[in-house]
């Protein structure tokens, strides 16, 4: 067999979801200084085409943040990768990137063979998926009807719409269970509940009425039947054991990162999110390798990844143009009920770009407290209810009053 193929570009994109695609739009459109023609940024992606996550997602709502016009996923994947494409950059589709054959170099198997691809920077652009259910520790067989959100869109788009099952039980009460929810009876299914083990949730059932029974506080202790799924069981608050008959049950939400490329190349993780451990220029521990979007710490919306992606696109170019690697970083840790926050390093180069929190359970009306040591840097009451599902957004003054030798910066709930 030949050996691989060596080539070299200017930027790398791992993965053409919406993150990756606008940074790759973004370089792509740029002049490189002192030098004729615009820089050479190439995109691979291991799925047949590109996108990333919104090519499964009917329902409408992508586009722009905050204005302009929205439209559904299969729609926006498609703009997506086409302003990719005629800003210039090459986007490469059913290509893997099996590893790293050098700080900066990739190994890649590609339909043609195998390839090793130089950059002067790469962007970590790989998205996120849900947990299977063998990762959720449920127990049971391994029987047909068992899927995740991702699963049942594809199953969905592949067969047009046919029947997924005749009784369902979605896990989860996340605005993605509401989609698996709508994709379940538009395939002629009957969901007799969701089942999500925390307490209460937000808001309203937004895919149409009646709504599914909820089953809050209830946690499914097993998968029941052999060859297919027969039912659920599940624990209910007070320790009453409850089973649901059923053919289908879909997990939802409980995102992780795809970080296993970022591990096989030694960039530094956050324990928090799970994802690569970046600065809000998202620029890693390793020199010259950026990532953002969904890779960073699971699931945020399709904006917000391409607006991260375009902001990670700025950093690479100016860090084309000469920008130094920071040498150290102060880390931003988090206390419970915290779960985590991104970006979680602090390098005295911070954008306006907002810093991203979650919890891990309901609180009402919490106060956040950023603080270095005994100096707290930053305290703000937050209004409603914070949910594990959905992101606090605060503000990046208070970055620049880190101190580069102070210790860890710790973000907590106060009384």
């Amino acid at each position: 067999m030949a050996g691989p193929v060596n080539r070299a570009v200017d930027v790398l994109v791992v993965g053409a979801g919406p993150a990756g695609l606008a940074a790759a739009a973004r370089i792509a459109a740029s002049t490189a200084p002192g030098a004729a023609g615009r820089y050479r940024v190439e995109v691979l992606e291991r799925e047949p085409e590109a996108g990333g996550v919104p090519r499964h997602c009917a329902h409408g709502g992508f586009g722009p943040m905050g204005a302009g016009r929205r439209t559904d996923g299969p729609v926006y994947a498609r703009r997506m990768a086409r302003a990719a494409v005629v800003a210039g950059a090459t986007v490469r589709t059913g290509v893997s990137v099996t590893g790293w054959a050098g700080p900066l170099t990739m190994e890649v198997t590609a339909p043609t063979g195998l390839e090793r691809i130089a950059a002067r920077a790469v962007i970590l652009a790989t998205g996120a998926r849900e947990r299977p259910r063998g990762a959720r520790l449920v127990p049971g067989t391994r029987p047909a009807g068992v899927l995740t959100t991702g699963e049942l869109q594809r199953l969905a788009r592949q067969y047009g719409g046919g029947r997924l099952g005749r009784r369902a039980v979605v896990v989860g009460a996340e605005p993605v269970a509401h989609h698996a929810v709508r994709e379940l009876r538009r395939g002629g299914a009957d969901v007799v509940a969701m089942v999500t083990g925390q307490p209460r949730v937000a808001g309203r059932f937004t895919t149409g009425a009646p709504p599914p029974p909820l089953l809050t506080g209830a946690v499914v202790t097993e998968l029941l039947g052999r060859r297919t799924l027969t039912g659920v069981r599940l624990l209910r608050p007070g320790g009453r054991i409850v089973t649901l008959a059923c053919d289908t049950v879909v997990f939802t939400g409980d995102w992780i990162p795809d970080h296993e490329l970022a591990r096989a190349g030694a960039v530094p993780l956050n324990t928090g999110t799970r994802g690569p451990a970046v600065d809000a220029c998202f620029r890693t521990g390793s020199a010259g390798v950026f990532a953002a979007g969904n890779a960073l710490r699971g699931i945020e919306s399709a904006g917000a990844a391409a607006e991260e992606g375009r902001g990670a696109a700025d950093a690479v170019l100016r860090y084309l143009s000469g920008d130094a690697w920071p040498l150290s970083a102060v880390p931003v840790v988090v206390e419970d009920p915290v779960g985590w926050v991104a970006p979680n390093r602090i390098t005295g180069a911070e954008t306006g770009l907002p810093f991203l929190l979650r919890v891990r359970k309901p609180r009402v009306r919490p106060v956040v407290e950023i603080a270095q040591g005994d100096r707290v840097l930053h305290r703000v009451g937050l209004r409603g209810t914070a949910w594990p599902h959905r992101s606090v957004r605060l503000p990046a003054g208070w970055a620049r009053e880190v101190d580069p030798t102070g210790g860890p910066v710790t973000v907590r709930v106060v009384p």
